[in-house]
């Protein structure tokens, strides 16, 4: 006779989820913008100075390593943040972030593509979550007196 196994479930915390999220878009964001590396075409423009149509120079670079930061520390700032100013800033970035996405991904291969429809979806992931973040409950209201132990009655064993 064979025991059946059941699983318990396990309610993930929502901070959790939403960073998961995050960190799963960057490796994603990462991935695909490495892939483009073994173009030909993407490989001639970093020669010439060029990335998508933007010069490289410090500005260029400050402003796309400022992009790439943004999400890193939203991995933290979900786990720490107030949950008001929490759902406030996951819905904005990841709205923002989505958009971003979307208009660099127009005309470009599919590899590129398929990647940004999957940061794309986590990022709408993120939103939800933020969304609809469970709401906490207010503890009830009691007397100080009922934890006390000179409240408490002693029974014999």
């Amino acid at each position: 006779m064979t025991a059946e196994t059941t699983f318990r479930p396990f309610t993930v915390n929502v901070r959790l989820k939403i960073s998961a999220l995050w960190t799963s878009m960057l490796f994603l964001f990462a991935y695909v913008d490495h892939f483009s590396l073994y173009r030909p075409d993407v490989r001639a423009d970093i020669e010439a100075g060029e990335i998508g149509g933007f010069t490289v120079d410090q500005s260029f670079l400050l402003g796309a390593t400022a992009y790439v930061v943004v999400p890193s520390l939203m991995v933290f700032c979900t786990l720490v943040l107030r949950p008001p100013v929490n759902r406030l800033v996951n819905i904005v970035l990841g709205i923002v972030y989505a958009v971003t996405i979307v208009a660099g991904a127009i005309g470009e291969w599919s590899y590129y593509v398929f990647g940004s429809a999957f940061q794309v979806a986590l990022l709408a992931a993120i939103v939800y979550f933020s969304w609809t973040w469970p709401k906490e409950t207010a503890p009830t209201r009691t007397t100080g007196r009922e934890a006390t132990p000179h409240h408490i009655q002693a029974t014999a064993p």
